[in-house]
């Protein structure tokens, strides 16, 4: 029997069961040591939209050698402007060429959220450092999937909710983990999202209308995991975040910015229960409103809590807290109820932030944090999206994945809880959860947390033959 190494896009298009692979790809250790003032060299995967700014924010710290993007329009700026870098429509091409692979560190991740974990799981399998936005991944499981593989090949990763990188959300989160509110049971979180289209006018679930591709456009890699369906002009360059195949929604959009202060602060992990109410329920698109409530249990010293979730609107009203948790909140900060925000309740006090990154927080116990703010114990870094970029690269030359904050031990964590919000939104069933298992208590829920991936873009291992 001859042996012979088949590419990585021979791969990726051999017949195999969605993610059942995932933990045969062989581990590559990211064991290089950097030299102090050696420049990094970064591809970006999705350039446009968000992409956009992630790829210059990396460029001012990197040198840029590879482009890739559905979107020739959002392409070709790009490439203008760093003319040496290679570009790519298909980033299984770009994982193709087994050459410029060896001469890229690290890769920025900014498609829409269904190619999300594809592509950072491939960058990270090759040694990789990964950049990728929020939310991590669209699905629960992917998001497991990224912490362990993350681990696993010793990379240095970084999660796109920028507010992490505020000294005021580092402060706060340090003042909950000393305990100034006393035990906390409870954490309210609502958003102003959804700000595009979901379940009104499409109640009838059928999908918009079918056209021709647009000049430009590449169809097939937008999909890239997602079933395999027409072009619509409804779905991309934005309205996709509403659609289920392709977005996660109001809460997985905004959970990562808002709910992160309390998450991080109160110390977060898996949760054990999760229950939700939501209006319009559709197999095409995420809820007009949404109502959820994830349950976490004792941790660390730490008595069990629950985070209720509030999304869209109910009747024309926006869906909020109660309104004795408002006043309380309004009467602290003396101005009124923000459209996206969160109220953390303890024994001793509570805790009103205004903001969605949880930078600017008001405690009934007279501490206050905000754009002056230092923290005491986490360093300090207050620069926003370049901050986050900059927290990354410092990560990579020092070896330590410890030192980028959202890194995908934490991130991965931070999504799963809140995307299992959006199972429980789709069953319309409140259910248990083995963290981990990654397993719910109903099979319903199998499906939604773990999705079947289109043939040809599954995650296999290479073989031998």
């Amino acid at each position: 029997m001859t042996t012979r190494r088949i590419t990585r896009r021979q791969a990726l298009a051999a017949s195999a069961a969605a993610l059942g692979y995932f933990h045969l790809a062989p581990a590559v250790s990211s064991a290089r040591v950097y030299r102090a003032n050696e420049k990094l060299r970064v591809a970006g995967v999705g350039v446009g939209g968000k992409g956009d700014s992630d790829i210059e924010q990396a460029a001012k710290l990197m040198d840029v050698v590879a482009l890739c993007d559905v979107d020739e329009s959002k392409l070709a700026p790009k490439a203008k402007k760093w003319a040496a870098a290679k570009t790519f429509t298909d980033f299984r091409k770009l994982f193709d060429d087994t050459a410029l692979l060896k001469n890229i560190d690290a890769f920025t991740v900014s498609t829409p959220d269904h190619n999300h974990a594809v592509v950072s799981i491939l960058a990270m399998r090759a040694g990789k450092h990964v950049y990728c936005q929020k939310p991590l991944t669209h699905d629960v499981y992917e998001a497991h999937l990224m912490r362990a593989e993350a681990k696993k090949n010793k990379v240095c990763t970084q999660m796109g909710n920028q507010g992490t990188a505020a000294n005021g959300l580092r402060r706060a989160a340090e003042l909950l983990q000393k305990g100034v509110l006393g035990d906390v049971a409870e954490v309210h979180v609502w958003t102003n999202r959804p700000i595009w289209p979901q379940a009104p006018g499409v109640t009838d679930q059928k999908p918009p209308k079918e056209g021709a591709v647009p000049k430009g456009i590449h169809w097939d890699e937008f999909l890239g995991v997602a079933p395999d369906r027409p072009y619509a002009a409804g779905i991309h360059p934005f309205a996709w975040r509403g659609f289920w195949d392709y977005g996660t929604g109001a809460i997985g959009d905004m959970a990562c910015h808002t709910a992160n202060m309390a998450f991080m602060g109160l110390k977060l992990g898996h949760p054990t229960k999760v229950s939700a109410e939501a209006g319009d329920v559709n197999p095409l698109t995420c809820p007009s409103f949404a109502q959820a409530a994830i349950e976490f249990p004792k941790r660390e010293g730490l008595v069990p809590v629950t985070l209720h979730w509030y999304e869209g609107k109910r009747d024309g009203k926006k869906v909020l807290p109660s309104d004795k948790l408002v006043e309380q909140a309004t009467a602290l900060s003396k101005g009124k109820l923000v459209d996206s925000g969160s109220i953390i309740v303890g024994t001793k006090g509570f805790a009103y932030s205004p903001d969605d990154y949880g930078a600017n927080v008001f405690f009934s116990t007279g501490e206050k944090t905000g754009s002056n703010t230092k923290p005491e114990t986490m360093p300090s870094n207050d620069k926003g999206d370049q901050g986050q970029k900059n927290e990354w690269v410092e990560a990579i030359k020092a070896g330590k994945p410890e030192l980028a904050l959202s890194n995908f031990d934490y991130a991965g964590l931070l999504t799963a809880a809140f995307l299992l919000g959006n199972v429980a939104i789709r069953t319309g069933k409140a259910f248990n959860f083995d963290g981990e298992k990654c397993q719910a208590d109903i099979k319903e829920a199998a499906p939604l947390i773990r999705r079947t991936y289109r043939k040809g873009w599954d995650l296999i291992g290479y073989n031998a033959s």
